[in-house]
């Protein structure tokens, strides 16, 4: 059986009340290099697919989502600690990448985020040669030789 306790609602009332920080929260991600591409992995529960925005404008890549609760009509909440939100991440992505390819994927509660590197920012194997290695051709003058007739 559940107890009231009076001061845990005045509690949630005071930081709901106190808390700095009303509108877009961040979400927490994690970032990382595998191979030729870069992988943002991001929560984002209960998140709408259909709410989420990602953009690229230049090298800016920006992610939007929203969190939308259903009220039903004739509902009385018991208790509601589930917040509708706005969620918003930006990242400069820098050189070397290539925003024409970058990939989303939204499922179980992450988004995740392809970001490959461009072909010019790969790195590459620059060929070592020596001027032993490279064949000499020497030139020098000749006499001419008188024609005979």
């Amino acid at each position: 059986m559940a107890q009231y306790d009076p001061f845990r609602d005045l509690d949630r009332l005071a930081s709901g009340l106190l808390d700095a920080r009303r509108g877009p929260r961040r979400m927490p991600m994690d970032l990382y290099r595998d191979g030729d591409h870069y992988v943002l992995t991001a929560d984002m529960p209960g998140i709408d697919p259909g709410s989420v925005d990602i953009d690229v404008d230049g090298q800016l890549l920006t992610i939007r989502a929203e969190r939308t609760l259903t009220t039903g009509e004739g509902v009385k909440w018991i208790t509601r600690e589930r917040e509708a939100v706005s969620f918003l991440r930006q990242l400069n992505l820098g050189q070397g990448i290539d925003t024409d390819r970058i990939t989303a994927n939204y499922n179980n509660g992450v988004l995740s985020v392809t970001i490959p590197v461009s072909e010019k920012a790969k790195p590459r194997k620059i060929e070592v040669t020596s001027e032993a290695e490279q064949p000499t051709i020497m030139a020098h003058e000749s006499e001419p030789q008188p024609v005979e007739q």
